[in-house]
């Protein structure tokens, strides 16, 4: 059977939840013919998610790894294409670190692809009424520094694992009462659409 490592990080920035890990913990119990899931949080800081994630990918032995993470502001589920190898923070993370410009592996090349069929991934999304697209940035904070660390072990430890990142709006409850006009996404939907997203990866 399978397994899928599905991970999702603590809330940051002021928020007191984090859709993401409400996304990933949906998950933790919930049983599949074909493959099994473990979940893990992942702090928002720099340097520690990748320890942490590294630990969990060793511990777990996945086939599959998916990293989400919220992006507010974005209206559909955003897959990630690239990661990049630089951390360029605008705030500092949950220890107060705010890298700028910074090299994420040193000996690194300036990107990596998604190991995830994004396309199929993508098209699966929108086939249920969900709407989705593919990313080109996961931005320059956390995500992207976790994003790039995943596929840096791909490419160096773990070559039969695949992997890949998935950014997703905020919840409904973040939005109401602070930003009316800011978009938003059902979390029922959301799981929705991350097991899609699983069923694709593992396919």
């Amino acid at each position: 059977m399978k397994k899928v490592l599905l991970t999702g990080f603590d809330p940051f920035g002021g928020e007191v939840i984090n859709p993401a890990w409400e996304v990933v913990s949906h998950f933790q119990s919930k049983p599949y013919d074909e493959f099994e899931v473990e979940v893990k949080q992942i702090p928002t800081v720099f340097r520690k998610s990748i320890e942490v994630l590294t630990r969990a990918i060793r511990d777990v032995q996945p086939d599959v790894v998916i990293s989400l993470g919220q992006a507010g502001g974005r209206s559909d589920i955003s897959v990630e294409r690239v990661a990049i190898n630089v951390d360029d923070a605008m705030i500092p993370d949950n220890e107060g670190n705010k890298p700028i410009d910074e090299i994420i592996v040193a000996d690194g090349p300036s990107a990596y692809w998604s190991s995830l069929p994004i396309k199929a991934i993508t098209a699966d999304i929108c086939k249920s009424g969900i709407p989705a697209s593919i990313s080109l940035s996961a931005g320059t904070f956390v995500c992207n520094h976790l994003f790039y660390g995943l596929q840096h072990m791909i490419a160096t430890e773990f070559p039969n694992v695949k992997g890949g990142f998935i950014h997703i709006p905020y919840l409904p409850i973040q939005t109401v009462g602070r930003w009316p006009a800011m978009p938003s996404m059902s979390l029922d939907v959301m799981v929705k659409a991350i097991e899609m997203a699983i069923i694709a990866s593992v396919r």
